[in-house]
């Protein structure tokens, strides 16, 4: 595990929040949400279960995200790509990458994406990265997502 990069706390909307370092610097809540940078990916995406990654690799396909559940292995990937390969899929989601740099460990960023789309009645399903979050958000509601995300960021700067 990595060291504590908390850098102590500070208050928004009257809620405390954690500072944590990013590259030896203190970032807030705020400044990442300032720093958002919402950028929708190309193509459509469905969430699918599939028997073994290594089959859908060796057909050429490589998911855009994996999880392993009790129920089996769940795979997100390109529409063209689930119907190629034959996969039953669900939730047609079109994906929002979120071009801030933040930590693993930073408190808050999720829950203010997520309550700023569920204010506008759209569901978010929310994969971090190590270097990046991801919002699958349904497909006709992009535009929206990336709207509101967008005045969030703007809102917080």
């Amino acid at each position: 595990m990595v060291g504590d990069r908390s850098c102590g706390e500070q208050s928004l909307a009257g809620i405390p929040q954690r500072l944590v370092c990013q590259d030896g610097e203190m970032a807030s809540l705020g400044e990442l949400l300032a720093t958002l940078h919402p950028e929708l990916v190309d193509g459509r995406f469905v969430f699918t279960a599939v028997a073994s990654l290594a089959e859908v690799l060796a057909a050429g396909v490589e998911p855009v995200v994996t999880v392993r559940e009790h129920e089996g292995l769940t795979a997100i990937m390109r529409v063209e790509e689930a119907a190629r390969l034959g996969l039953d899929s669900s939730f047609e989601a079109a994906m929002i990458s979120l071009d801030v740099s933040s930590e693993l460990d930073a408190v808050g960023l999720t829950a203010a994406v997520s309550t700023a789309l569920a204010e506008i009645g759209i569901a978010a399903n929310v994969v971090a990265g190590l270097h990046h979050d991801h919002l699958f958000v349904p497909a006709d509601r992009s535009a929206a997502a990336l709207a509101a995300l967008r005045a969030l960021s703007t809102d917080a700067g």
